[in-house]
């Protein structure tokens, strides 16, 4: 890709080498970057996420959503901020769910990109940014902070950040810093040459700050990642640091920036310590899957002989059960909770 159409896609180009965060915000959310253009959906378009499994997902998420409205006391207003919303298919399923709370529901869809805003549905407030005012009720990030833009350390004779700049050619290089000091505490002492890990100052700001919005309330935090830094540092940086593009991962991430989705596993050590960590099956057992299940089996059951829409609907859940607590796929993503 020439210079001139890279300028034209992302955004304006320093001629400076730039660190590697900055290159990533302006691949995705720059003025025509892979987010804010809409041009392949967002990554709601590019890979499947738990919300779009299908609905029993919103319906667990609804559950956990009355057990937080109980535990404040049941509030008149009762606000759920949807993190990263894209076409609003968690919103959908959520309010189709019919929660205990919805006399009370203000839901608010946060996202940035115009063209998955409106895809809303109704009975959602759809937003560019996070509330300004402090409230009561829960914010809910699904696969949010594995696409905030990252620092990327290097391990060559020591921990090196890298820095990204545009060649003549047009093509996008890496350039290392000299070696951190004081050195990260997260990252190990040593790893094998060339590894690298990801430094998610930003993921660790957004959280701090959307625990800084609830005056009540619970941060939920749902994403494929580690619980520490080190494991990322010894594992091929092509396991964690990915990019997707039309369904199939991507090429290299300096590569056609704006064209793909960059993301990587999230390090949970890197943010603010949290109430309570588990596996995303422990989370949606803890809050109802396994009764649903059973629920959508005795319907079907009950109306297999004449099956309508509704019974076909309950036989689903079967699936996407599966789907959504495989050990091995969404089952083993980290939920993270956060009281105030």
């Amino acid at each position: 890709m020439r210079s001139a159409d890279l300028a034209a896609r992302i955004g304006p180009v320093s001629a400076d080498p730039i660190p590697f965060d900055q290159f990533m915000d302006a691949a995705l959310y720059g003025p025509a970057g892979f987010y804010t253009s809409g041009g392949a959906a967002g990554r709601r378009g590019d890979f499947l996420t738990s919300p779009e499994v299908g609905p029993l997902f919103g319906a667990v998420i609804a559950r956990y959503l009355d057990a937080q409205w109980r535990r404040l006391g049941e509030p008149d207003e009762f606000v759920v901020v949807d993190a990263g919303a894209g076409p609003g298919t968690l919103a959908r399923s959520v309010l189709a769910a019919s929660p205990e709370c919805s006399d009370a529901l203000r839901y608010i869809a946060v996202e940035i990109s115009a063209a998955q805003r409106e895809r809303h549905p109704d009975g959602v407030e759809s937003v560019e940014a996070l509330p300004s005012e402090r409230f009561t009720g829960v914010i809910v990030a699904n696969e949010l902070l594995d696409n905030l833009p990252f620092r990327l350390a290097v391990f060559e004779d020591g921990w090196r950040e890298a820095y990204v700049e545009q060649g003549s050619d047009g093509r996008w290089t890496e350039r290392l810093s000299a070696t951190f000091d004081p050195p990260l505490s997260w990252l190990p002492e040593s790893a094998p040459f060339g590894a690298r890990a990801p430094l998610v100052d930003r993921a660790a700001a957004w959280v701090a700050d959307a625990r800084a919005l609830l005056s009540a309330g619970s941060l939920l935090v749902i994403d494929y990642g580690v619980p520490h830094t080190a494991d990322m540092a010894h594992r091929p940086w092509r396991d964690w640091l990915r990019t997707y593009r039309n369904n199939e991962r991507g090429e290299h991430y300096l590569s056609s920036p704006g064209a793909q989705d960059i993301t990587t596993d999230v390090p949970f050590d890197q943010l603010p310590e949290p109430d309570s960590v588990r596996s995303q099956a422990q989370f949606l057992q803890l809050h109802g899957i396994d009764d649903l299940v059973a629920e959508g089996k005795r319907i079907w059951e009950e109306q297999a002989a004449r099956p309508g829409l509704e019974a076909m609907k309950m036989r689903s859940r079967i699936s996407e059960s599966e789907a959504l607590l495989d050990p091995a796929g969404l089952g083993d993503f980290l939920v993270a909770e956060w009281r105030t």
